[in-house]
């Protein structure tokens, strides 16, 4: 298994491709697209890692995306036998109990034994500014396991989500 897990992470490694198709550095801002929906937009914070055994981070990515409640934001990792696709969507309720649905597909072509789908889901209690972590091949408590780790932050859309979508992203 353990076996299995990291060469899987090794090769998506070596042919990862980030789909970035909700935000990009030409979009329009929101309140030119939808400015009745500027109070109840949601950034989130994402970023991505690969991290060997020896807890070395091999590959990792950064982004920021804008949705609203109920709106789900995808991601996707390509590799030459795995592919991982994860949503995550947030629904905020006004007096607390927010959460956060993560579903997670994962094929795998395993040598020998073709091809493996692997499917999650969960329910994450979210509060705004608090660091949320997924592990799409599920998490381990030993470090001998490489493994891919998703971190996650939610927080208001306002002036400096607005500048993080243009290009100008502010120190984390």
């Amino acid at each position: 298994m353990i076996f299995w897990r990291y060469r899987c992470i090794l090769l998506l490694g070596f042919l990862i491709v980030m789909n970035r198709g909700l935000v990009s550095a030409e979009s329009p801002s929101l309140e030119e697209v939808l400015p009745g929906l500027r109070d109840r937009a949601i950034v989130m914070d994402i970023a991505t890692r690969i991290v060997e055994q020896n807890q070395q981070v091999v590959w990792n990515s950064e982004d920021s995306r804008v949705t609203i409640s109920g709106r789900p934001v995808g991601i996707k990792l390509v590799g030459d036998n795995i592919v991982v696709a994860v949503q995550f969507t947030p629904y905020l309720r006004s007096r607390g109990n927010s959460i956060l649905v993560a579903q997670g597909q994962v094929w795998i072509e395993v040598p020998s034994q073709g091809m493996s789908y692997h499917t999650s889901i969960q329910t994450i209690p979210v509060e705004f500014g608090e660091t949320i972590s997924f592990f799409p091949l599920g998490s381990s408590d030993s470090r001998e396991d490489a493994q891919i780790e998703i971190q996650l932050m939610l927080h208001p859309y306002n002036s400096r989500s607005s500048e993080v979508r243009r290009g100008n992203p502010s120190p984390r």
